[in-house]
């Protein structure tokens, strides 16, 4: 079994979205000074790879820990869909792949765009799902679908329609991940456990796969 690591690396200077906080990482005490070394660090819930909640958009929908653990593993499916930079990635492509998502838990869409992570064009320009094709894989037995930019909606966007159509159907949104490269175009274990936190929006998180 090989695992792949699907995240990105939390550090100061790293990517977010639009005017975010970035991270601080203090380094509180260190074992020259102190005999111990501790970090303090601050960040937002959606910082760097992580899961979006039905609560972080749509008022009394989950949050995180209300779900069980299950909701967080299952059988994950990778598509790329490089193709569509700039324009929306229609439902007429979605649909030549009906029978494989009928059968996972996790829709991985690999833009390619994680390889622009460390640059300004990483905020801009990415595919984005239609509506129409949001709404028609909330009717699969999805977990949560995934995706190698920095939202699922566009930067811009004031209405955010495709965070409201998924997270209503209570799905998870899994942004920023990393190294989809790596990933089979076959079927794999796909796990996205946040941190447990109370009433959480959000979570950064490891997320990995297991080929």
């Amino acid at each position: 079994m090989k695992i792949i690591d699907l995240s990105h690396e939390i550090h100061e200077q790293m990517t977010v979205f639009g005017e975010m906080e970035k991270p601080i990482i203090n380094r509180k005490y260190t074992v020259e000074k102190d005999g111990f070394s501790l970090h303090e660090i601050c960040i937002n819930s959606h910082t760097g790879t992580h899961v979006d909640a039905p609560a972080h958009m749509i008022s009394g929908k989950k949050y995180l820990d209300d779900f069980s653990l299950d909701q967080f593993y299952g059988q994950g499916l990778m598509i790329k869909a490089d193709r569509f930079a700039g324009s929306e990635i229609p439902l007429a492509f979605l649909k030549n792949y009906e029978s494989e998502i009928q059968e996972v838990d996790f829709l991985i869409l690999n833009t390619a765009w994680h390889k622009k992570w460390k640059s300004a064009d990483y905020q801009t320009n990415y595919p984005l799902l239609s509506e129409e094709s949001a709404k028609w894989l909330t009717q699969f037995k999805l977990k949560g679908i995934g995706l190698d930019t920095i939202s699922i909606d566009a930067t811009n966007s004031q209405e955010i329609p495709l965070h409201k159509i998924v997270l209503e159907a209570g799905l998870l949104i899994i942004e920023n991940l990393a190294n989809l490269d790596a990933l089979p175009e076959t079927e794999f274990i796909f796990q996205c456990f946040p941190l447990k936190i109370s009433k959480a929006d959000g979570s950064t998180s490891r997320i990995v796969a297991f080929v």
